[in-house]
């Protein structure tokens, strides 16, 4: 899918998780049953035990990339490490069966969000790029039903600057043309900010630690904050009206 016109918006990106359905829940309610888990062998309590999980799999991130499988390992891993290699099998098993578990959950639109892409896709091509393990993703895409909106969906391992360059670069498209929308400001909004282009940032009530771990800078001009999928249409008309009036200059600058 190549644009063709040369002036204003002409590509709209959306995340998948916590973006168009619900996913951090499942993350949230699976480090809860962690920290029963392990609260069994040792008294380190919840906090600690969460500090000493979120470390591990923020180290293991280069190896197992995101997503529940890498979860789960990093699970294992400091479950053994918390309780001084005295956990059993049986617990360890019951880390499995949540993974498990988790890999089946079901997909979850968040409210009103199918009405919101259809009606910005009725006015600009609009594409799907989620991170994350690329067997689960695919299977999310797919439970959605939501996979016939989007001109085309991008599963990738990061979302960074070079990631989202190289997917502009395949639609032969300048940053400044590129909304992203999504939950995370780690990924869905600084990197494309960085690059030049346009974001809206639509929080979600549950967000993982390592995705607020972000340094935006000063220059927000070009990002929009929403509080609900109702709102994203007018935010992405209003990002073209800013982007149609500010011209070849900005459309181009980098953050």
């Amino acid at each position: 899918m190549k644009t063709t016109d040369t002036h204003g918006i002409a590509l709209v990106g959306f995340d998948g998780d916590d973006t168009l359905w619900r996913s951090e829940d499942y993350f949230d309610e699976a480090q809860c049953e962690f920290e029963a888990i392990v609260g069994a062998y040792v008294d380190l309590g919840d906090a600690r035990a969460r500090e000493r999980l979120y470390a591990i799999e923020k180290g293991n991130l280069a190896l197992f990339g995101y997503g529940v499988k890498g979860m789960a390992l990093s699970m294992i891993e400091a479950a053994v490490d918390i309780t001084g290699s005295r956990i059993g099998a049986d617990a360890l098993h019951r880390i499995v069966e949540l993974a498990k578990r988790m890999l089946q959950h079901p997909v979850e639109l968040l409210p009103g969000i199918r009405e919101a892409v259809e009606e910005i896709a009725a006015a600009h091509p609009v594409v799907l790029i989620t991170k994350g393990d690329l067997f689960h993703q695919e299977a999310k895409v797919r439970r959605s039903g939501l996979a016939d909106l989007f001109g085309r969906i991008e599963i990738v391992s990061e979302k960074d600057p070079a990631t989202y360059a190289r997917v502009l670069g395949e639609f032969d498209l300048a940053p400044g043309r590129f909304v992203m929308i999504g939950n995370s400001l780690r990924s869905d909004v600084a990197p494309v900010l960085q690059l030049g282009g346009w974001a809206v940032h639509m929080p979600y009530h549950l967000t993982w630690e390592h995705e607020r771990e972000v340094r935006l800078g000063d220059d927000l001009e070009r990002m929009r904050e929403v509080g609900a999928p109702a709102e994203l249409p007018a935010a992405v008309r209003d990002i073209a009206n800013a982007s149609a009036g500010a011209g070849a200059p900005l459309a181009n600058a980098r953050a």
